[in-house]
């Protein structure tokens, strides 16, 4: 009997040590034992390892907590300055009171020096929370930088806070608590965008939890929600781009956008293949005819002031697949095409937020849906076009089919909406990829104001904008064939640029602008931003589209 017990006691012993193992694999161990016995755990909060780390799951301890709630809270501590030790932020330094001065004596031992982006989780610190992160936050006071064009305290905010939200999220914590760190707005939003996961294609139990954001110790709960309504739209945008092909048709597409925007009170207009045969919507119709999937086109209408009023129109590229049509493009990457209606995502998600803000303004969009397909229907190199202004399209290039699917949905909507103004979004041009790389995207106006306007936006948002040249130079390199108007391809590298001439040609006499998100709306391979994910759709740039229409709205305000 007394040997069955200890056998009993042992296996018991044993199954604390495995459950005690499984549960440290899921955090990296530093140095043992802290002071009053806590158990010091540091997380690389880095983008590089922490994007490497997110891979991680936790399904095996999942079915046990799924009723059991762990809090979390993340904290700003603002880099040291001369002899001065790091700073924490207002609300860390009440958190350091309750926990009798434990956070501060933990920053010192550890050799925190409050560098953007980095920081440790420390456990066993608090009664209440379970973890807590420390994350740096950059230089105190830090505000509009002129070289780099940005509002680094805001951006800085962003970054803290979406590097630690994601740290306690993969630590396995149910619900964060996250320090406002003197700009709530942009905390929501750096915290909400690192979160957030596109996992519905994995299993139940693999998939990673997305915990519950609370704002910690701040009465500015309105510019907290603000910063959620922003980041909550951004997400919308990248689950649309990520979806695989089959799962995300103009179809599909258009349901989804039916399911985002009315209940928010958007009215949302679904035309099928007779309305837009009816409407001559040729070029449209061009490269839809290729693929088995039947086109859609989307007209959506937000009506946040009087009726009269004109409204500012959207058109984003709706490629839900692009192949490259005849001219097929490399299969090591054809997969990343699925991402060429991000420009239709991202316009979708930009009037998600504007009703959920209320914006006092009217906001139209059209957003032509279809694939691009090789088959015996499909559009042909060398195929010519008669667009509805009159001129004529020579379609060289299959592969570059963005212009051609815009062409004649950008002047029906303008004959149509009547706007004050368009704005175009679409993944067209290689060129701005070589040119900017991830860092911001292209933008082409032929107003300065809107520049502008998108450039105080862009730095505002942290998701900036590069004006690319309009010049009559492209416009000549588009028309080199004496058989039609105006070439889909043009001559020369410039693709970019090429795209925007040719885009320019279709809009006479209104202010417009052209954002070429090629490089920030598709697959981030290279330094995506801090509280972004590698090799995933981005939803760029929805937050500075916002802001925009925000500023259009609330000139007088910031």
């Amino acid at each position: 009997m007394m040997s069955s017990n200890r056998l009993i006691n042992a296996l018991h012993k044993n199954l604390l040590v495995y459950r005690r193992v499984q549960r440290a694999r899921s955090t990296t161990q530093l140095g043992g034992l802290g002071k009053g016995g806590q158990v010091l755990s540091e997380t690389n909060l880095q983008l590089g390892c922490l994007v490497q780390s997110q891979r991680r799951g936790f399904a095996s301890d999942k079915k046990c907590n799924e009723k059991s709630v762990i809090k979390g809270v993340v904290m700003g501590v603002y880099a040291k300055e001369g002899d001065k030790e790091p700073k924490l932020t207002s609300s860390g330094e009440k958190f350091d009171d309750r926990a009798q001065g434990k956070i501060s004596e933990l920053v010192r031992e550890t050799g925190m020096n409050g560098e953007l982006g980095k920081g440790r989780v420390f456990t066993n610190v608090d009664a209440e929370f379970s973890m807590v992160a420390v994350v740096g936050l950059g230089q105190e006071g830090a505000g509009f930088n002129d070289m780099e064009m940005i509002d680094e305290g805001m951006e800085n905010a962003r970054v803290a806070a979406g590097v630690g939200a994601r740290a306690l999220q993969l630590q396995g914590v149910t619900d964060v608590f996250v320090d406002s760190m003197e700009y709530p707005e942009q905390a929501a939003e750096g915290s909400a965008l690192a979160i957030w996961r596109y996992n519905s294609n994995r299993r139940k139990q693999d998939r990673t939890h997305i915990p519950k954001l609370e704002l910690y110790d701040s009465p500015d709960v309105d510019a907290w929600t603000r910063g959620l309504f922003k980041a909550e739209s951004q997400n919308l945008a990248r689950r649309m781009s990520d979806a695989p092909a089959n799962q995300m048709t103009p179809t599909i597409f258009a349901q989804s956008t039916v399911d985002a925007l009315c209940p928010c009170g958007v009215s949302v207009e679904i035309r099928s293949m007779d309305w837009i045969e009816e409407n001559r919507l040729n070029s449209f119709l061009m490269v839809a005819k290729g693929s088995c999937e039947p086109p859609v086109v989307l007209e959506v209408n937000y009506c946040g002031s009087s009726p009269e009023d004109k409204p500012i129109l959207l058109l984003g590229k709706g490629l839900t697949y692009n192949s490259g049509g005849l001219c097929l493009r490399p299969k090591d990457c054809l997969h990343m095409y699925r991402g060429c209606m991000a420009g239709a995502a991202v316009c979708v998600a930009t009037i998600r937020a504007a009703a959920a803000l209320s914006l006092p303004l009217n906001i139209s969009a059209m957003l032509p849906l279809c694939e691009n397909m090789p088959s015996g229907m499909a559009v042909k190199p060398g195929d010519v076009v008669t667009l509805l202004n009159g001129k004529t399209l020579g379609i060289v290039d299959v592969s570059k089919a963005g212009t051609v699917v815009m062409a004649d949905p950008l002047l029906y909507a303008q004959t149509t909406f009547k706007p004050r103004m368009v704005i175009d979004v679409a993944t067209i041009g290689y060129g701005v990829c070589c040119a900017l790389g991830g860092a911001a995207a292209g933008i082409f106006s032929n107003s300065n104001y809107v520049y502008k306007q998108f450039e105080k936006a862009g730095g505002l948002t942290g998701d900036r904008l590069w004006r690319l040249p309009l010049w009559n130079y492209y416009k000549q390199l588009i028309k080199p064939n004496f058989n039609y108007d105006i070439s889909n391809r043009g001559k020369g590298p410039a693709s970019s640029c090429i795209a925007a001439a040719i885009l320019h040609e279709l809009v006479p006499c209104v202010d417009w602008a052209h954002l070429d998100i090629r490089n920030v709306g598709m697959l981030t391979r290279h330094n995506p931003l801090p509280y972004l994910l590698r090799d995933r759709m981005t939803g760029r740039p929805t937050r500075t589209l916002i802001q925009f229409l925000y500023q259009m709205a609330c000139p007088d305000n910031k």
